[in-house]
Protein backbone atom coordinates (compact mmCIF):
# COMPACT_ATOMS: atom_id res chain seq x y z
CA UNK A 1 0.00 0.00 0.00
CA UNK A 2 1.36 3.35 -0.67
CA UNK A 3 0.52 6.56 0.02
CA UNK A 4 0.24 9.44 -2.48
CA UNK A 5 3.10 12.30 -2.83
CA UNK A 6 0.77 15.24 -1.09
CA UNK A 7 4.21 17.43 -1.31
CA UNK A 8 3.86 17.19 -5.19
CA UNK A 9 3.08 20.51 -6.26
CA UNK A 10 1.27 19.39 -9.32
CA UNK A 11 -0.93 17.01 -6.91
CA UNK A 12 -1.67 19.60 -4.32
CA UNK A 13 -3.09 21.59 -7.56
CA UNK A 14 -5.43 19.07 -8.40
CA UNK A 15 -6.53 18.09 -4.96
CA UNK A 16 -7.37 22.13 -4.20
CA UNK A 17 -9.34 21.73 -7.89
CA UNK A 18 -10.92 18.82 -6.82
CA UNK A 19 -12.29 20.41 -3.90
CA UNK A 20 -13.64 23.50 -5.25
CA UNK A 21 -15.07 20.92 -8.61
CA UNK A 22 -16.45 19.08 -5.76
CA UNK A 23 -19.22 21.21 -5.19
CA UNK A 24 -20.91 23.61 -2.37
CA UNK A 25 -23.42 21.65 -1.55
CA UNK A 26 -21.86 17.86 -2.07
CA UNK A 27 -20.56 18.14 0.87
CA UNK A 28 -22.05 15.21 2.04
CA UNK A 29 -24.72 12.98 0.31
CA UNK A 30 -25.78 10.47 2.32
CA UNK A 31 -28.03 8.53 -0.13
CA UNK A 32 -31.36 7.01 1.53
CA UNK A 33 -30.75 3.21 0.30
CA UNK A 34 -33.49 0.35 0.55
CA UNK A 35 -34.89 -0.29 4.04
CA UNK A 36 -33.43 3.23 5.35
CA UNK A 37 -30.65 2.02 4.79
CA UNK A 38 -27.84 4.66 4.78
CA UNK A 39 -25.22 4.24 1.27
CA UNK A 40 -21.66 5.01 2.64
CA UNK A 41 -18.54 5.11 -0.06
CA UNK A 42 -15.30 3.55 1.59
CA UNK A 43 -12.76 5.25 -0.77
CA UNK A 44 -9.40 3.74 -0.21
CA UNK A 45 -6.06 5.49 -1.84
CA UNK A 46 -4.94 1.58 -3.28
CA UNK A 47 -6.09 -1.31 -4.84
CA UNK A 48 -7.99 -3.19 -1.71
CA UNK A 49 -6.38 -5.89 -0.51
CA UNK A 50 -5.95 -7.77 2.54
CA UNK A 51 -6.09 -4.34 4.46
CA UNK A 52 -9.45 -4.27 4.41
CA UNK A 53 -10.53 -7.90 5.65
CA UNK A 54 -12.27 -6.38 8.44
CA UNK A 55 -14.59 -4.45 6.32
CA UNK A 56 -15.26 -7.16 3.64
CA UNK A 57 -15.94 -9.68 6.71
CA UNK A 58 -18.33 -6.88 8.36
CA UNK A 59 -20.45 -6.31 4.51
CA UNK A 60 -21.00 -10.23 3.93
CA UNK A 61 -21.87 -11.03 7.00
CA UNK A 62 -24.40 -8.03 7.63
CA UNK A 63 -22.83 -6.43 10.17
CA UNK A 64 -22.91 -3.44 7.89
CA UNK A 65 -26.87 -3.93 7.35
CA UNK A 66 -27.71 -4.35 10.97
CA UNK A 67 -26.42 -0.59 11.73
CA UNK A 68 -28.83 0.64 8.33
CA UNK A 69 -25.33 1.00 6.31
CA UNK A 70 -24.93 -0.06 2.64
CA UNK A 71 -21.28 -0.23 2.20
CA UNK A 72 -19.26 0.29 -0.44
CA UNK A 73 -15.43 0.09 -0.82
CA UNK A 74 -14.65 2.27 -3.44
CA UNK A 75 -10.55 1.73 -4.91
CA UNK A 76 -7.52 3.91 -4.87
CA UNK A 77 -4.88 3.74 -7.52
CA UNK A 78 -2.07 5.65 -8.82
CA UNK A 79 -4.68 8.30 -10.96
CA UNK A 80 -7.11 7.87 -8.12
CA UNK A 81 -6.70 10.36 -5.25
CA UNK A 82 -8.93 9.53 -2.72
CA UNK A 83 -8.48 12.28 -0.29
CA UNK A 84 -9.62 14.62 -2.42
CA UNK A 85 -12.28 13.05 -3.51
CA UNK A 86 -13.34 13.07 0.20
CA UNK A 87 -12.59 16.74 0.91
CA UNK A 88 -14.58 17.50 -2.12
CA UNK A 89 -17.71 15.48 -0.82
CA UNK A 90 -17.88 12.63 -3.11
CA UNK A 91 -17.22 10.03 -1.03
CA UNK A 92 -18.40 9.62 2.88
CA UNK A 93 -15.01 8.06 4.59
CA UNK A 94 -11.81 7.10 3.47
CA UNK A 95 -8.45 5.64 4.26
CA UNK A 96 -5.10 5.91 3.37
CA UNK A 97 -1.88 3.68 3.91
CA UNK A 98 0.23 5.91 6.29
CA UNK A 99 -1.10 8.59 8.93
CA UNK A 100 1.72 11.12 7.39
CA UNK A 101 -0.73 11.68 4.65
CA UNK A 102 -3.40 13.34 6.77
CA UNK A 103 -1.34 15.23 8.54
CA UNK A 104 -0.04 17.07 5.07
CA UNK A 105 -3.44 17.25 3.77
CA UNK A 106 -4.46 18.98 6.35
CA UNK A 107 -1.77 21.45 6.03
CA UNK A 108 -2.62 22.04 2.71
CA UNK A 109 -6.37 23.21 3.89
CA UNK A 110 -8.19 19.72 3.01
CA UNK A 111 -11.31 19.89 4.74
CA UNK A 112 -10.71 16.16 6.65
CA UNK A 113 -9.85 14.68 9.92
CA UNK A 114 -8.90 11.51 11.26
CA UNK A 115 -11.29 9.49 13.62
CA UNK A 116 -9.92 6.04 14.38
CA UNK A 117 -7.09 3.76 13.06
CA UNK A 118 -6.89 0.26 11.81
CA UNK A 119 -3.24 -0.22 12.79
CA UNK A 120 -2.05 1.14 15.79
CA UNK A 121 1.75 0.08 15.08
CA UNK A 122 2.86 0.97 12.01
CA UNK A 123 4.33 -2.35 10.13
CA UNK A 124 7.01 0.10 7.71
CA UNK A 125 10.54 -1.61 8.39
CA UNK A 126 13.65 -1.82 6.35
CA UNK A 127 15.07 -5.70 5.76
CA UNK A 128 18.37 -6.55 5.10
CA UNK A 129 20.49 -9.88 4.99
CA UNK A 130 22.17 -11.95 7.99
CA UNK A 131 25.32 -12.12 6.20
CA UNK A 132 25.52 -8.21 6.17
CA UNK A 133 22.59 -6.93 9.55
CA UNK A 134 20.86 -4.06 9.34
CA UNK A 135 19.37 -4.22 13.21
CA UNK A 136 19.88 -0.75 14.67
CA UNK A 137 19.90 2.43 12.87
CA UNK A 138 23.50 3.06 13.48
CA UNK A 139 24.06 0.32 11.34
CA UNK A 140 23.16 2.17 8.63
CA UNK A 141 26.21 4.29 8.16
CA UNK A 142 27.77 3.66 4.91
CA UNK A 143 25.38 1.47 3.98
CA UNK A 144 23.29 1.53 0.74
CA UNK A 145 19.44 1.78 1.62
CA UNK A 146 16.97 0.85 -1.31
CA UNK A 147 13.91 2.65 -0.84
CA UNK A 148 10.64 3.85 -3.14
CA UNK A 149 9.83 7.43 -3.12
CA UNK A 150 6.91 7.79 -0.90
CA UNK A 151 9.08 5.86 1.85
CA UNK A 152 12.13 8.51 1.49
CA UNK A 153 10.51 10.56 4.19
CA UNK A 154 10.08 8.22 6.41
CA UNK A 155 14.09 7.01 6.14
CA UNK A 156 14.58 10.83 6.68
CA UNK A 157 12.74 11.36 10.05
CA UNK A 158 14.83 7.91 11.41
CA UNK A 159 17.73 9.51 10.36
CA UNK A 160 16.71 12.68 12.12
CA UNK A 161 15.69 10.81 15.15
CA UNK A 162 18.83 9.46 15.81
CA UNK A 163 21.33 12.47 14.60
CA UNK A 164 22.38 10.88 11.77
CA UNK A 165 23.47 12.65 8.81
CA UNK A 166 21.95 11.95 5.33
CA UNK A 167 25.17 11.96 3.65
CA UNK A 168 26.31 8.94 6.02
CA UNK A 169 23.78 6.50 3.91
CA UNK A 170 23.84 5.81 0.80
CA UNK A 171 19.89 6.34 -0.75
CA UNK A 172 19.42 4.27 -3.72
CA UNK A 173 16.11 4.85 -5.35
CA UNK A 174 14.06 1.02 -6.05
CA UNK A 175 10.51 -0.29 -6.69
CA UNK A 176 9.23 -2.62 -4.28
CA UNK A 177 10.44 -5.70 -5.15
CA UNK A 178 12.85 -7.49 -3.17
CA UNK A 179 15.17 -7.91 -6.23
CA UNK A 180 17.81 -5.15 -5.28
CA UNK A 181 19.12 -6.75 -1.82
CA UNK A 182 19.71 -9.73 -3.26
CA UNK A 183 21.15 -9.48 -6.06
CA UNK A 184 23.63 -6.82 -3.94
CA UNK A 185 23.07 -3.43 -5.23
CA UNK A 186 21.39 -2.51 -1.87
CA UNK A 187 22.22 -3.49 1.74
CA UNK A 188 18.47 -3.13 2.70
CA UNK A 189 15.24 -2.61 1.31
CA UNK A 190 12.23 -0.44 2.94
CA UNK A 191 8.72 -1.93 2.99
CA UNK A 192 5.36 -3.45 4.89
CA UNK A 193 6.12 -6.15 7.40
CA UNK A 194 2.76 -7.13 6.14
CA UNK A 195 3.65 -8.02 2.39
CA UNK A 196 4.30 -11.99 2.82
CA UNK A 197 4.38 -12.36 -0.76
CA UNK A 198 6.87 -9.44 -1.53
CA UNK A 199 9.04 -10.55 1.53
CA UNK A 200 9.05 -15.07 0.82
CA UNK A 201 11.95 -14.02 -1.26
CA UNK A 202 14.58 -13.31 1.29
CA UNK A 203 13.87 -16.49 3.17
CA UNK A 204 14.95 -17.31 6.40
CA UNK A 205 18.09 -15.03 6.12
CA UNK A 206 16.04 -11.77 6.52
CA UNK A 207 16.42 -9.66 8.92
CA UNK A 208 13.94 -6.46 10.34
CA UNK A 209 14.49 -2.82 11.63
CA UNK A 210 11.03 -1.75 12.43
CA UNK A 211 10.43 2.05 11.68
CA UNK A 212 8.26 2.05 15.09
CA UNK A 213 11.19 0.70 17.18
CA UNK A 214 13.53 2.37 15.71
CA UNK A 215 11.80 5.59 17.44
CA UNK A 216 9.66 6.93 14.50
CA UNK A 217 5.61 5.98 15.51
CA UNK A 218 3.48 6.02 12.89
CA UNK A 219 -0.09 5.23 12.40
CA UNK A 220 -1.15 3.02 9.55
CA UNK A 221 -4.74 2.88 7.67
CA UNK A 222 -5.76 5.53 9.14
CA UNK A 223 -9.87 6.46 8.74
CA UNK A 224 -10.84 9.75 7.95
CA UNK A 225 -13.50 11.86 7.42
CA UNK A 226 -14.89 15.12 5.77
CA UNK A 227 -15.39 17.38 9.06
CA UNK A 228 -18.40 18.65 7.65
CA UNK A 229 -19.40 14.67 8.41
CA UNK A 230 -17.92 14.74 11.63
CA UNK A 231 -19.52 17.91 12.72
CA UNK A 232 -23.36 17.51 11.11
CA UNK A 233 -23.48 13.07 10.73
CA UNK A 234 -21.65 11.78 13.76
CA UNK A 235 -23.93 9.26 13.95
CA UNK A 236 -23.42 8.03 10.76
CA UNK A 237 -19.78 7.31 11.56
CA UNK A 238 -20.73 5.69 14.96
CA UNK A 239 -22.42 3.68 12.62
CA UNK A 240 -19.96 2.78 10.37
CA UNK A 241 -17.46 2.25 12.89
CA UNK A 242 -19.16 -0.34 15.08
CA UNK A 243 -19.86 -2.40 12.31
CA UNK A 244 -16.32 -2.17 11.09
CA UNK A 245 -15.20 -2.74 14.81
CA UNK A 246 -17.25 -6.01 14.45
CA UNK A 247 -15.92 -6.97 11.63
CA UNK A 248 -12.30 -6.95 12.71
CA UNK A 249 -12.43 -8.50 15.76
CA UNK A 250 -14.78 -11.65 13.81
CA UNK A 251 -11.87 -11.22 11.26
CA UNK A 252 -9.30 -11.93 14.28
CA UNK A 253 -11.28 -14.70 15.65
CA UNK A 254 -12.24 -16.62 12.32
CA UNK A 255 -9.35 -16.28 10.21
CA UNK A 256 -9.96 -18.96 8.07
CA UNK A 257 -13.00 -17.88 7.26
CA UNK A 258 -12.44 -14.34 6.93
CA UNK A 259 -9.53 -14.75 4.09
CA UNK A 260 -12.26 -17.07 2.27
CA UNK A 261 -14.44 -14.18 2.53
CA UNK A 262 -11.94 -11.53 1.24
CA UNK A 263 -11.09 -13.57 -2.15
CA UNK A 264 -14.41 -14.10 -2.88
CA UNK A 265 -14.62 -10.06 -2.57
CA UNK A 266 -11.76 -9.34 -4.29
CA UNK A 267 -10.95 -12.49 -6.76
CA UNK A 268 -7.64 -11.46 -7.70
CA UNK A 269 -5.68 -12.56 -4.54
CA UNK A 270 -4.02 -15.35 -3.65
CA UNK A 271 -5.97 -17.25 -1.00
CA UNK A 272 -2.73 -18.84 0.51
CA UNK A 273 -0.64 -15.87 0.62
CA UNK A 274 -3.60 -14.32 2.11
CA UNK A 275 -4.25 -16.69 4.90
CA UNK A 276 -0.23 -16.34 5.79
CA UNK A 277 -0.48 -12.56 5.75
CA UNK A 278 -3.36 -12.20 8.05
CA UNK A 279 -1.61 -14.03 10.95
CA UNK A 280 0.93 -11.83 10.84
CA UNK A 281 -1.53 -8.54 9.69
CA UNK A 282 -3.21 -9.16 13.26
CA UNK A 283 -0.79 -8.83 15.63
CA UNK A 284 -0.50 -5.05 14.28
CA UNK A 285 -4.07 -4.49 14.32
CA UNK A 286 -4.65 -6.49 17.96
CA UNK A 287 -2.36 -5.64 20.48
CA UNK A 288 -2.10 -3.96 24.58
CA UNK A 289 -3.47 -0.83 23.07
CA UNK A 290 -7.05 -2.39 21.44
CA UNK A 291 -7.13 -4.48 24.71
CA UNK A 292 -7.33 -1.47 26.76
CA UNK A 293 -9.30 1.03 24.41
CA UNK A 294 -10.85 -1.14 21.91
CA UNK A 295 -9.66 -1.65 18.10
CA UNK A 296 -9.17 1.64 16.18
CA UNK A 297 -7.80 3.34 19.11
CA UNK A 298 -5.32 6.60 18.72
CA UNK A 299 -3.29 8.19 20.78
CA UNK A 300 -3.00 12.51 20.70
CA UNK A 301 0.57 12.30 21.65
CA UNK A 302 1.72 9.67 18.75
CA UNK A 303 0.11 12.77 16.45
CA UNK A 304 2.47 15.14 18.21
CA UNK A 305 5.24 13.20 17.69
CA UNK A 306 4.46 13.15 14.23
CA UNK A 307 3.57 16.57 13.81
CA UNK A 308 6.91 17.54 15.10
CA UNK A 309 8.57 15.25 13.44
CA UNK A 310 7.56 16.26 10.02
CA UNK A 311 7.99 19.93 10.87
CA UNK A 312 11.27 19.59 11.81
CA UNK A 313 12.01 17.73 8.46
CA UNK A 314 10.22 20.75 6.93
CA UNK A 315 7.26 18.65 5.62
CA UNK A 316 5.05 21.11 6.01
CA UNK A 317 5.40 23.62 3.34
CA UNK A 318 1.93 25.42 4.21
CA UNK A 319 1.87 25.40 7.79
CA UNK A 320 1.92 23.55 10.94
CA UNK A 321 -1.27 21.59 11.94
CA UNK A 322 -2.62 20.75 15.15
CA UNK A 323 -3.09 17.66 17.25
CA UNK A 324 -7.15 18.93 16.75
CA UNK A 325 -6.46 19.79 13.42
CA UNK A 326 -5.65 16.37 12.44
CA UNK A 327 -7.59 13.76 15.12
CA UNK A 328 -10.95 13.49 16.83
CA UNK A 329 -11.40 11.02 19.23
CA UNK A 330 -15.25 12.37 19.53
CA UNK A 331 -16.37 8.99 16.95
CA UNK A 332 -13.94 6.44 19.39
CA UNK A 333 -15.47 7.13 22.43
CA UNK A 334 -19.03 7.47 21.43
CA UNK A 335 -18.34 3.65 19.93
CA UNK A 336 -15.65 2.38 22.83
CA UNK A 337 -18.08 -0.69 24.17
CA UNK A 338 -18.45 -2.18 20.55
CA UNK A 339 -15.08 -1.45 19.49
CA UNK A 340 -13.88 -3.48 22.95
CA UNK A 341 -16.37 -6.07 22.37
CA UNK A 342 -16.33 -6.52 18.40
Amino acid sequence: MKDLDLNDPKRRRLMQASLVMGGLGALLSVRAAAAQRSAISMQLGWVPGGGQVGEVVAKRLGFYEREGIDLKIEPGGPNIDGVAIVASGRGQTGQVSSSPSVMLAVSEGLPIKCFAVGVQRHPYAFFSLGKNPIRKPQDMIGKRIGIHATGMVLLKAMLARHQIPENQVSIVPIGSDMMPLLSGRVDAVAGWQTNVSALKALGAERVDMSLWDSGVRLYALPYYAHTDTLRDHPDLLQRFLRATASGWHHANRNRDQAVELLVKEFPSLNQADERVAIDVFMEYVFNDETKAKGWGSMDPAVWQEQISAYAQLGQFRARTPKVEDIMTLDILQATQSARLAG
